[in-house]
């Protein structure tokens, strides 16, 4: 386990394999999540305020997951592990669990992870195409548990080649896979019984944050209405305070439709 002082948040380099870092930059997660097999109906967005509803009303509606990208700070890792430890290791699987929850075992890997498990989970699972290697990849995870799944994560060949390709496109030089990126994604995802779950391959497994409910004066009650937004990334934004290295990117309809 990471000391509460670490900031980076994989095991260190040599330990596992690793992924060059993915840049948190919608066109590029949207090239991959369709190379992948995710319909063209959907593509990332960049969420620009999560506090001003105004500059909300340019992502189409409903929202179907939202990606953080936050500094893994000391603080973080302290509440990370303080609110783990009473947890049990998560050993859901198939029928068992109301979400598809991935542990991460490859080095780097959080922005993948938090495309899987944005695609794999809520209405965006829909939007999946039939034989591709996203659909083939989510069946054959569904009845394993967790760590026999990192296994075949780990094993998809397809799966590295389009996140080495897409993480090599960046706007900005691409770290290499053994470094320290004290950055790190985490998922929210809306499934259809109305829970908000945070879905981070760090932790024990998924996290149910709250029931949403549509409120009078919201259109929506998805992962971008206000108790989503205050349940996670507000959360994390108020722990860090003056840190501004957050970014959002959210999976909604494409523009094009």
């Amino acid at each position: 386990m990471a000391s509460a002082t670490q900031t980076h948040p994989d095991p260190p380099p040599g330990a596992t394999p690793a992924f060059i870092p993915l840049e948190a930059n919608p066109e590029l997660m949207t090239s991959l999540l369709h190379k992948l097999g995710l319909s063209t109906a959907l593509q990332c967005h960049d969420v620009f305020s999560i506090s001003d509803k105004e500059m909300l009303q340019f992502i189409p509606r409903p929202a179907l997951a939202l990606l953080l990208v936050f500094p893994v700070s000391a603080v973080y890792e302290s509440q990370r592990m303080a609110e783990d430890a009473p947890t049990p290791e998560y050993t859901g699987k198939g029928d068992q669990e109301p979400v598809l929850w991935f542990k991460q075992t490859i080095r780097n890997a959080c922005g993948m992870m938090g495309l899987l498990h944005a695609v794999s989970n809520g209405p965006a699972r829909n939007f999946v195409e039939p034989d591709t290697e996203l659909d083939k990849l989510i069946k054959a995870a569904e009845p394993l548990p967790p760590a026999e799944r990192s296994k075949l994560i780990e094993q998809t060949q397809a799966l590295a080649s389009a996140h080495h390709e897409a993480a090599s496109q960046g706007a900005t030089a691409a770290p290499d896979a053994q470094d320290d990126v004290d950055l790190h994604y985490v998922c929210f995802v809306k499934t259809d019984d109305g829970m908000l779950w945070e879905l981070d391959g760090r932790r024990k497994g998924p996290i149910a944050r709250g029931k949403l409910v549509k409120k009078e004066d919201e259109d929506h009650d998805d992962v971008l209405c206000h108790d989503a937004l205050l349940w996670g990334p507000l959360k994390f934004l108020e722990r860090e305070g003056a840190d501004m290295r957050f970014s959002c990117v959210a999976l909604a309809s494409s523009l094009d439709n």
